[in-house]
């Protein structure tokens, strides 16, 4: 008997394509990178990694073909500022990266974890050696952010992810100017009940933008007696008017399967909070966290993805 459902993500034979071994540094683990391409055609990881103290901060590493040969910072790349930014004061977590054409810039919006918990903030960068902050954006407890690569009826867009209670919805607002927001908007509900994504959702990587709207890939958690279960799904938001959800799966598309994924600092957890297009405009690679430890890559379809939430 064979799945009804068509593969749409191809693990690396090799991963983990990263792990806390290979870091210049000691570290405890490597995990939930934000990615981007960089002018030269080479792939810029922005990984979270976490100390021994238990703290997280960023670090780049680089390669040429997005795969192996990583060049890895040999000192961290962005560290907590709790002097000049005090909601840093327990780490930085979980980049996504957005190259934003008007400012010719980079986005890095990470989570700031507080005193109160967790919170969103934004950096800016031309070449992730030098960043100008801007910031806590969100206020706890918030995280699972990020900007939409241009302004949207000529304001800026941040999908992120608050939580209210027992629930953990994603939102949108909105902002003329990155530091001041509003008109914030629920764009996708947590569902109730045995779903895989009930009473937790949150933003994956960045939206995809493609002709028939935002493509969304977030992750749902499960609650079980074993623990939290994270797997992926997909939803599609309309280009002008992205609080208003064109088509969710009812089915989650990816989940932890192998060994790197299911047994970690935190099991059973794939986390992407990164991807690149190939020049075909089609092919992505996925780049996620595996059991909050390690750094795995997948590959898809962005034609694939669409046809599936088309069918499912």
């Amino acid at each position: 008997m064979t799945n009804r459902h068509p593969a749409l993500f191809h693990r690396y034979k090799h991963n983990p394509i990263l792990t806390a071994a290979d870091w210049p540094y000691p570290v405890n683990s490597v995990f939930n990178p934000g990615v981007t391409l960089l002018p030269d055609g080479s792939t810029l990881l922005l990984c979270r990694v976490e100390g021994r103290n238990g703290h997280s901060h960023l670090c780049a590493a680089r390669s040429a073909n997005g795969v192996n040969d990583w060049k890895i910072d040999p000192r961290p790349t962005l560290l907590p500022d709790p002097e000049r930014h005090p909601d840093e004061l327990w780490g930085i977590e979980d980049p996504r990266i957005a190259y934003i054409d008007e400012m010719s810039r980079y986005s890095v919006v990470y989570t700031a974890y507080t005193r109160n918990g967790p919170c969103v903030a934004l950096a800016f960068t031309e070449n992730f050696r030098d960043f100008e902050r801007y910031g806590v954006i969100m206020p706890p407890e918030d995280k699972d952010a990020a900007l939409f690569p241009r302004r949207i009826g000529g304001y800026w867009a941040l999908i992120h992810r608050p939580v209210s209670g027992l629930r953990a919805d994603m939102w949108i607002s909105y902002s003329p100017d990155l530091r001041h927001w509003g008109s914030h908007k629920s764009i996708l509900e947590a569902r109730r009940g045995a779903w895989w994504d009930a009473n937790k959702i949150g933003l994956s990587a960045p939206p995809i933008e493609t002709p028939k709207g935002w493509l969304v890939i977030y992750h749902g958690v499960r609650q079980t007696a074993a623990g939290c279960l994270y797997r992926l799904g997909l939803a599609l938001f309309d280009l002008e008017t992205p609080e208003h959800c064109l088509k969710r799966g009812d089915e989650w598309v990816f989940g932890p399967e192998e060994p790197y994924e299911t047994r970690g600092d935190v099991g059973n957890v794939v986390f992407p909070c990164g991807y690149t297009i190939a020049p075909d405009g089609d092919t992505i690679h996925i780049y996620y966290g595996a059991a909050d430890s390690s750094v795995a890559l997948a590959t898809g379809s962005v034609k694939s993805m669409l046809k599936w939430l088309d069918r499912y």
